[in-house]
């Protein structure tokens, strides 16, 4: 797996699912990251929040890895570099707004002294060990989202990173038709390719095309307006800017992620213009049809502002007539978080709007008409789709062989893919995983914590305490139950697991482990017949 004269690729993360990309290129002998992101936890992962790449294989070759690109500041590219990268001990390249948010970042994790963080300016090219990358700006929903094109001994490589084609961006200037075109008739030998909205026959659409439909909506309101987004979709916070100042209400942003974006981004030159916000203090005192309100938790994150507003936990309050937007896509496999709040809201007589009911919303990910255009442009030899669920991908390579790209590949994390020279081709699989935050602790996804927790969630856990004097039993066993389902009947199935207890003391003695064992297989039988299901049994042995 060291690569030679050659261009080599494989996902560490971001392929085969959505979130947490981590590429590695590697030619020469070394290896370069691009992007090291997160994904958000389901439940599956009880008590986690937050999911992490396992990065083995490149962390057994530190020596070979030679540094970190980022293509832009959104979570799933840059969220675990607080966590991994002061240990993967190298320089991270990026530009003024993402460096930014790394390093506000790095310095909640008290690391910033001990990482390199180097900014580029885009369109200026820069080397990195045996490779040479370019920033091309392109449209999302971020400041300064860059395609990265890459260039080594044995070829040309486009990473688009993520992207749409937005004909009136509201924030930043993507690279023209013009400049793109001139990087194609240099030669893209592969083009490696967001998928997200592979799926989608009609493009996404321009971000100042929801500034009309979100401004009418809250025109319309009689009560206070929140309008939740992600945090990062700084484009979205410009608009909302807009609209506030074009209805006449005072703007108040509540959530730490959308602070750090302001800040960062004001820093950067951007949110010229922006009006003055309010705090939520401030807001709850303004009558309620002057004041909009821009909250985080659009995805039923628990501890987003959202969620705290219905769960009315926040300073911010809705009561009968408030409105809800939300101004964001929402992600597969949050409809239940998304739905409980939205319950929460509907049962306080909140109206809420989606993007159903008005146009509130375009996504920042290409549909089909702009991976059309980009393959004009560029007019690669081959595209491997990335960012993606495997149906993603696979569409996205049917489509392009449709629109006369000469190769296809589809890989998913794991696979060595060798790009260059010569077609792409799959050479070998690496060890891939997940790893859990948990606290201040990084785990394996599927060890020992993980699974013991999610048999506590499953089935309960019942506790045994017993006191053995020469063999024989002094006093009474003591039992406590945690989620087991005897519910009223507690009292009569401790009883029981009591007497169980007892008598597998009863007999010949036996070893210490032995004695345990027989105790912990007793009441659990006990709970078995009583409930259906195979509690954790823990057995505290106290022997005289």
């Amino acid at each position: 797996m060291t690569p030679k004269k050659e261009l080599l690729f494989c996902a560490l993360g971001g392929s085969g699912e959505i979130g947490m990309n981590v590429n590695l290129y590697g030619t020469e002998g070394k290896w370069v990251m691009v992007d090291c992101g997160i994904t958000f936890a389901d439940p599956a992962y009880p008590g986690i929040d937050v999911i992490l790449p396992d990065l083995s294989f490149i962390e057994d070759r530190l020596d070979d890895l030679v540094g970190i690109v980022l293509t832009h500041g959104h979570e799933d590219h840059i969220g675990a570099l607080p966590y991994l990268a002061e240990d993967l001990g190298v320089p991270i390249y990026a530009t003024a707004f993402t460096a930014g948010l790394v390093r506000g970042k790095l310095e909640e994790e008290g690391s910033a002294n001990r990482v390199k963080l180097r900014v580029m300016e885009a369109g200026k090219t820069f080397e990195v060990g045996p490779f040479d990358f370019t920033f091309v700006p392109l449209s999302h929903s971020i400041p300064e989202a860059n395609a990265l094109l890459i260039e080594t001994a044995v070829g040309r490589v486009f990473h688009t990173g993520d992207w749409k084609l937005d004909q009136t961006p509201v924030i930043g200037k993507p690279a023209s038709p013009a400049q793109l075109s001139s990087i194609g008739d240099m030669g893209v030998d592969v083009l490696v390719c967001d998928s997200t909205n592979a799926f989608n026959t009609e493009a996404s659409g321009s971000e100042a095309s929801v500034r009309p439909g979100i401004a009418e909506t809250v025109a319309k309101a009689k009560g206070r307006v929140v309008v939740t987004t992600f945090a990062s979709n700084a484009a979205r916070l410009v608009t909302l800017g807009e609209v506030a100042k074009e209805t006449g209400r005072k703007l108040c942003v509540t959530g730490r992620s959308l602070d750090r974006i302001l800040k960062v981004g004001r820093a950067c030159g951007y949110f010229k213009g922006f009006p003055e916000v309010v705090d939520p203090e401030t807001a709850m005192r303004l009558p309620k049809d002057r004041v909009l309100i821009v909250a985080t938790g659009g995805q039923g994150e628990p501890r987003a502002a959202l969620s705290r507003i219905a769960e009315g936990s926040h300073t911010i309050r809705l009561d009968t007539g408030d409105t809800v937007i939300f101004s964001a896509r929402q992600i597969p496999g949050n409809e239940t978080a998304v739905g409980r709040i939205q319950n929460i809201l509907a049962g306080k007589g909140v109206r809420m709007v989606t993007e159903r009911q008005a146009h509130v919303h375009v996504s920042g990910h290409p549909g089909q008409p702009e991976l059309a255009q980009m393959y004009k442009w560029l007019r690669p030899r081959t595209l491997m789709p990335v960012h993606g669920e495997m149906r993603h991908m696979m569409e996205h390579a049917r489509f392009a062989t449709t629109q006369g790209v000469p190769q296809t590949l589809v890989q998913s994390d794991g696979d060595m893919v060798r790009l260059l020279p010569g077609n792409a081709t799959k050479i070998g699989n690496v060890p891939v995983g997940r790893l859990v935050l948990d606290g201040d602790v990084i785990l394996p996804s599927d060890g020992s914590t993980m699974n013991e927790r999610r048999k506590l969630a499953i089935n309960g856990q019942i506790s045994v305490g017993v006191a053995v004097a020469k063999g024989r039993l002094v006093g009474s066993p003591q039992v406590r139950v945690q989620g087991v389902p005897v519910e009223d009947e507690r009292d009569a199935f401790i009883t029981e697991a009591i007497a169980a207890a007892a008598k597998a003391v009863d007999g010949p003695r036996r070893a210490t482990d032995k004695l345990r064992e027989d105790i912990r297989l007793s009441v659990r039988k006990v709970a078995t017949r009583w409930t259906g299901k195979k509690p954790i049994v823990d057995v505290l042995l106290i022997e005289g």
